[in-house]
């Protein structure tokens, strides 16, 4: 049996585990997809179509550069790429495989579509696992944003490694930093999604508003400390427990955490964890308002104790902007449009990995952080999700962002279509103050 854990013994897995540290060298993306059918955008799509029009690419060896496929609740599709030995071959990868899903999913008749929320439909869940039946039933408590989140929102995710011991820009407190800094600028640049059932929301980022809807002390940033690692432990104890796993559940371990097992390949475990078949009627919700702290205390009598694999699996079930996961997994970007995910990928990782544009981006986001605060409030995160870069503050840093990130393309070796990409992005966006949202809201108002 799994020894049980003390509280200091938790605390140091979860720095050991979260940042991994070394040279700042590798980048990975994660593009979460909605499925629509081609012809009618409002139809729901079964789990059995969705299963026949994967089959031929879920085979080994199908994807050309390996990129992993996993579902999320509702029935959105998740393209995980291998980590990258530069942002160029990431890229690469991820467009070679996407290529091949298109394709399997165009023979189907259906079409990926990039939008931070299904503008149309709030599908079923479609997956039955005992995870998803708690973590539903978890979110429930507080509100329908939770389901919102599961069943019918798509993010961009854009993983890079945490950085090294050192205390200038390559060392993993200052890239911690600068990730949580560059968040809303991210989210406000890229915002895309304003429809929810056809009709305006009045936010820029719905999804990002869904997210910041929920529970705050697993979706919101931690609260600031000089050592990260501090931060995180703090963090992951006090966050709620969202299910516990039950020993007669059909679902293994590794079934249940397939993209957390899957660090090294730069897979993610998102809102819903792996896909999985079945599921039985196990039952794993956690008592109502248990954090891992009071479980590590034994606070609820009968409960066992929990486990060092226990606890691997609740910091699978956090949230936040910016997850540690041995490298920083940014997870605040809206899913873009047909080949738009290049350009957040390609800004999130050259603001973090080329010096002068790290430097440049901390600059221009100390208007966003008030009072000599290190990070941007929640306020701020508010307002790039309401408004976006058509706020002056935020506009500016965007802006700023933006034109460090073409410099140092300019600078490098970088493909021309890479910096084509993110200057026709700039130039449509950006320098006029609009996001990808502000396309939707046009068309709706010529109808």
């Amino acid at each position: 049996m799994a020894a049980e854990l003390l509280v200091d013994e938790a605390e140091a897995h979860v720095r050991g585990v979260c940042f991994k540290t070394g040279p700042p060298t590798r980048t990975g993306v994660e593009l979460e997809w909605l499925v629509h059918d081609r012809s009618d955008p409002r139809k729901l799509i079964t789990a059995d179509r969705l299963d026949a029009a994967l089959a031929p690419v879920e085979v080994p060896g199908a994807m050309p550069r390996g990129s992993k496929i996993t579902r999320e609740p509702g029935g959105q599709v998740e393209l995980s790429s291998p980590p990258a030995g530069s942002l160029t071959q990431c890229v690469e990868a991820m467009a070679a495989d996407l290529a091949a899903l298109r394709l399997a999913m165009d023979r189907a008749g259906l079409v990926l579509v990039g939008r931070g929320l299904d503008p149309h439909r709030a599908p079923p869940r479609v997956l039955d696992g005992p995870r998803y039946r708690a973590m539903e039933g978890f979110f429930d408590q507080d509100g329908p944003w939770g389901r919102t989140m599961m069943r019918r929102t798509a993010s961009l995710q854009v993983n890079l490694d945490s950085g090294d011991d050192s205390c200038g820009i390559t060392g993993y407190r200052r890239r911690w930093e600068l990730a949580h800094r560059i968040g809303p600028v991210l989210v406000a640049a890229f915002a895309n999604s304003p429809l929810r059932d056809g009709r305006p929301t009045g936010w820029v980022s719905t999804r990002q508003a869904t997210w910041a809807a929920m529970d705050p002390g697993r979706t919101r940033q931690p609260a600031h400390d000089p050592e990260p690692r501090a931060a995180w432990a703090r963090y992951a104890l006090d966050a709620r427990v969202l299910c516990i796993r039950g020993t007669d559940a059909q679902e293994t371990d590794a079934q249940q955490t397939g993209r957390h097992d899957a660090a090294g390949a730069r897979g993610a475990t998102g809102a819903g964890g792996a896909v999985v078949p079945g599921g039985g009627t196990a039952d794993w919700s956690a008592p109502p308002g248990l954090t891992f702290r009071d479980w590590l205390r034994g606070s609820v009598p009968g409960l066992r104790r929990p486990t060092a694999d226990d606890l691997d699996y609740h910091l699978s079930t956090l949230f936040p902007p910016v997850r540690p996961r041995g490298w920083l997994e940014l997870r605040m970007i809206d899913a873009q449009d047909a080949d738009a995910w290049v350009v957040p990928t390609v800004l999130t990782a050259v603001l973090l990995d080329d010096p002068v544009a790290a430097d440049a981006a901390l600059a221009a986001t100390e208007t966003l952080c008030p009072d000599g605060q290190p990070l941007p409030p929640d306020d701020v995160w508010r307002r790039a999700a309401r408004i976006g870069p058509a706020d002056p503050d935020l506009g500016k840093a965007v802006r700023a962002c933006f034109t460090a990130a073409e410099s140092a393309l300019a600078r490098s070796d970088s493909p021309a279509a890479l910096r084509a990409a993110v200057a026709g992005f700039a130039e449509r966006y950006a320098e006029r103050g609009r996001c990808p949202a502000h396309d939707q809201l046009d068309a709706l108002s010529r109808v």
